[in-house]
């Protein structure tokens, strides 16, 4: 088993090429890029020294909602993208939030549920894919 990532916080920009190869490799690179990135706390997961994981936190208030959350496939499975999701649930949570919430892939539901996440609202659509929001 690996050993434990080293997750530190990261410039926005430094997200931006594991966003778009792991999220939405068929987009042009602009399309990875939030409007508020510069708003953001971004944090990245290393292995070796190399970023694996990436994740971007925006804070208003008490409420919290992280984005473009992408781990590398090769590094899926491993504990990484959860060790991830926990260290920005704490940094929401130290930055006042007390509701943190996600437009999730359908198909990671069951991940988030994990960390006790509920889905709220309906199906929605960005482009093919199936989103739900989940809420903790």
């Amino acid at each position: 088993m690996p050993s434990a990532p080293d997750i530190r916080s990261i410039p926005a920009e430094a997200t931006y090429a594991l966003r778009h190869q792991v999220l939405w490799p068929d987009m042009p690179l602009d399309y990875v890029k939030i409007e508020n990135d510069a708003a953001g706390h971004h944090f990245g997961a290393f292995q070796q020294k190399e970023l694996v994981a990436v994740i971007s936190l925006f804070v208003e208030g008490t409420e919290a909602r992280f984005r473009k959350f992408a781990t590398r496939p090769d590094c899926q499975g491993q504990g990484i993208g959860s060790a991830l999701l926990r260290q920005v649930v704490e940094e929401a949570r130290r930055l006042g939030a007390t509701r943190i919430w996600c437009d999730a892939r359908q198909d990671s539901t069951g991940f988030y549920a994990r960390f006790g996440m509920q889905p709220t609202g309906d199906v929605f659509y960005k482009g093919p894919i199936a989103y739900v929001r989940m809420i903790l």
